[in-house]
C-alpha cells in the first residue's frame, strides 16, 4: 500500500515537473520564433521548427541537469555546498546551450537556406547567446532547487508539527495521569471516616466516587469536558464531602447558563473546590461556604472559586494546582491563565480565566 501511494506521489510530481518544463520553455522560446520570423524571414514552417527546436534544446539540457542532480543527490545538501556546485554547472550548462543553438543555426543556413557558413565561425559565435544561456540556466536551476527547499521545509514543518503534537499529548495524558490518583486519594480519605461511624453512608459516598471515577474516566483522555458535565462531578464531589462535613460545608454558586455548553479541562473546576475545602474549609472549625461562580468577561470565560481561609506561603503550590497550571498553559498556548489570592477578611479566591473561542471548544 505504501508503495502505490510512493509511486502516485513520483508521478503526481514528474507529471508537474514535465508542465512546468513545457509551459515554461514554450514561453521562453516565443521570443525567439518572432526573432527569426521577423529578422531572418525564416518562414512560417522554418519559425515553427526552431520554435520546437528551442524548446526541446532548453528541455534536453535542463533536464540532463536533474538526472545528474538527483543521483549527485544535490538537492540534499546544504545551501552552501550546493551554491558552491552550481556556479560552474551553471556555467557549463551556458555553454552547452551556446553550442547547441549555434550548430542548429549552422544547420539551418547551411543545408535548408543553401548559403555557405564556416562551421567553425558559426560556433565561435557567442555573443549575446551566451548571456541568455547564463540568463536561462541560472533562472531555471535556482527555480529548480527553491522549489525542492521549499518542499523539504515544509516536509520537516509538517513532521515537527506532528511531533509537538504527539509531546503535546503526552505531556497532557502525563498530568491527567497524575491528577487522578491525586484526586482518588484525596476521595478515599473522605470516605475512610466514614466506614466506621455511619455504614449506609459510607456506601452511598463509595457510590458516588464510583461514579465520579466512571464519568471522569470517560472524559479523561478528550482533555476536555463540558462545562456541564464538569458541573456535575463537582457536584456529586460536594455531595461526597459533605457527609463528612455535614453542615460546616456549603456551596454556593452563580453560573452562567450560555456558558455550560462550552468545554473546560477536565476536573479543573473539580480541582479548584477540592482545594478550597481541604485548605480552608476543613481547617476552620465551623467551616464555610464554597462560592462557584462561572461568567463571561469580554472574550474570555473566567470561573472563580472562594473560600474561606489564608494563602500558606511557607508551602509551594500542591501537585494539583501545578498540573493546573502546566495543562492551561499547553492546552491553550499561553492563552489561559491561573492565579491564586488571598483577599481581605480571610478569603482566598482561585481564578481560571480561558479564551472563549477555540476550536472545538462549544457543541
Amino acid at each position: 500500500m505504501d508503495i502505490n501511494k510512493k509511486t502516485n506521489n513520483s508521478n503526481t510530481k514528474l507529471s508537474l515537473y514535465w508542465k512546468c518544463q513545457l509551459i515554461g520553455w514554450s514561453a521562453v522560446s516565443i521570443y525567439w520564433a518572432y526573432t527569426v520570423y521577423t529578422r531572418d524571414n525564416y518562414g512560417i514552417f522554418y519559425t515553427l521548427l526552431n520554435y520546437v527546436l528551442d524548446i526541446s534544446i532548453g528541455i534536453f539540457l535542463t533536464h540532463m541537469y536533474r538526472q545528474f542532480a538527483l543521483k549527485a543527490k544535490w538537492s540534499s545538501l546544504p545551501i552552501k555546498k550546493l551554491l558552491i556546485r552550481l556556479v560552474p554547472t551553471i556555467l557549463l550548462l551556458a555553454v552547452l546551450y551556446v553550442l547547441l543553438n549555434n550548430l542548429k543555426w549552422y544547420a539551418y543556413w547551411t543545408f535548408i537556406a543553401g548559403e555557405n557558413k564556416n562551421l567553425l565561425q558559426a560556433i565561435i559565435y557567442w555573443d549575446p547567446i551566451l548571456l541568455t544561456g547564463l540568463r536561462l540556466m541560472s533562472i531555471w536551476i535556482l527555480a529548480y532547487h527553491l522549489y525542492h527547499y521549499y518542499q523539504k521545509e515544509v516536509v520537516t514543518a509538517k513532521e515537527n508539527a506532528q511531533l509537538s503534537l504527539i509531546a503535546k499529548q503526552a505531556q497532557l495524558d502525563n498530568l491527567s495521569a497524575q491528577l487522578n490518583p491525586h484526586f482518588l486519594f484525596n476521595s478515599l480519605n473522605s470516605i475512610k471516616s466514614l466506614v466506621i461511624e455511619n455504614p449506609n453512608v459510607a456506601r452511598r459516598a463509595i457510590d458516588l466516587l464510583s461514579d465520579l471515577l466512571r464519568s471522569s474516566l470517560y472524559e479523561k483522555d478528550k482533555g476536555l469536558i463540558f462545562i456541564k458535565n464538569e458541573l456535575a462531578l463537582v457536584y456529586d464531589y460536594i455531595e461526597l464531602e459533605k457527609m463528612r462535613f455535614e453542615e460546616r460545608l456549603q456551596l454556593k454558586t452563580n453560573i452562567d447558563n450560555e456558558l455550560i455548553n462550552y468545554k473546560i479541562p477536565t476536573l479543573s473546576i473539580q480541582l479548584l473546590v477540592e482545594n478550597a475545602i481541604k485548605h480552608g474549609i476543613d481547617l476552620k472549625v465551623g467551616g464555610g461556604v464554597v462560592f462557584l461562580k462561572i461568567n463571561k468577561q469580554d472574550a474570555n470565560i473566567c470561573i472563580t472559586v472562594e473560600n474561606p481561609g489564608v494563602i500558606n506561603t511557607e508551602k509551594s503550590a500542591g501537585l494539583g494546582l501545578k498540573n493546573l497550571k502546566k495543562r492551561l498553559d499547553i492546552q491553550y498556548k499561553g492563552k489561559a491563565s491561573f492565579s491564586l489570592k488571598e483577599k481581605v477578611n480571610d478569603c482566598v479566591v482561585a481564578e481560571i480565566i480561558i479564551p472563549l473561542h477555540i476550536e472545538d471548544e462549544k457543541i
